[in-house]
């Protein structure tokens, strides 16, 4: 059975199978090694996401991801007072959320690897411009989300993952190095473009390779048609164990 590795998190996740998306080349990277399972839901906060986790990563489960990604905090970053109040999470409440996620698939596999992901950075002259295209008129001149903000989560995010021995990529600060990122890397202001997909793609790879998770490294799940012989081909299937 191939190995599973899911991807979990809100719609930057979700949109990740997209053309160019970040889990579209994990898929392609770890073809025939492991699959790759996007449980991604647009809109959710890590509040919202603890509703979840039961389901996607029952407890005493016998074939438990080998690596997991959890990828929220950009809505949880929303601003109160603004037009996705209802999505704002206090950013202790944040970082309690993450450990109860983390505490949950350590209790589902302990050697599961586990990937805190930042939230990336905002552009918020690009989500007015886009909150203008929707509402027009009626779009609010105050940003709903603000980069400072943004950062503030993703640095708690990373310090969680510090905390409970897991691996993190910081998005925040990683998209930030490349001048011009606010519109290289996000489409509105915060999702991402191909670019910005293929520099969480990057990231995710770094850290997969770095704990012996390389997909070079991994077997595949039944032989390359190079092995099988034409005048026996069961034999490799024998010697596999497949027969």
């Amino acid at each position: 059975m191939r190995a599973e590795i899911v991807l979990f998190g809100d719609s930057i996740t979700e949109q990740s199978f997209k053309y160019g998306g970040w889990g579209a080349s994990l898929t392609d990277t770890y073809s025939r090694k492991a699959d790759i399972v996007v449980r991604g839901y647009g809109g959710y906060t890590t509040r919202w996401a603890l509703f979840l986790l039961h389901h996607i990563f029952p407890l005493g489960s016998t074939t438990p991801p080998v690596a997991t990604t959890v990828f929220l905090g950009a809505n949880d970053a929303a601003l109160p007072g603004r037009t996705s109040e209802r999505q704002h999470v206090p950013l202790e409440e944040y970082k309690e959320n993450l450990r109860k996620i983390v505490r949950h698939l350590k209790e589902c596999s302990p050697t599961m690897l586990i990937v805190l992901i930042t939230p990336p950075p905002i552009d918020e002259e690009g989500r007015q411009q886009y909150a203008t295209s929707v509402y027009g008129e009626k779009a609010m001149t105050a940003p709903e989300r603000t980069n400072e903000v943004a950062g503030n989560y993703a640095n708690e995010c990373v310090e969680v993952a510090k905390e409970l021995g897991v691996s993190s990529v910081n998005l925040w600060s990683k998209m930030q190095e490349t001048q011009g990122w606010q519109k290289k890397f996000l489409s509105d202001g915060l999702h991402l473009t191909p670019d910005g997909n293929r520099v969480v793609y990057e990231e995710v790879v770094k850290v997969f390779n770095g704990a012996s998770l390389s997909a070079s490294d991994m077997p595949s799940d039944f032989p390359h048609h190079s092995e099988i012989d034409p005048q026996n081909p069961a034999k490799v299937f024998q010697e596999r164990g497949l027969l």
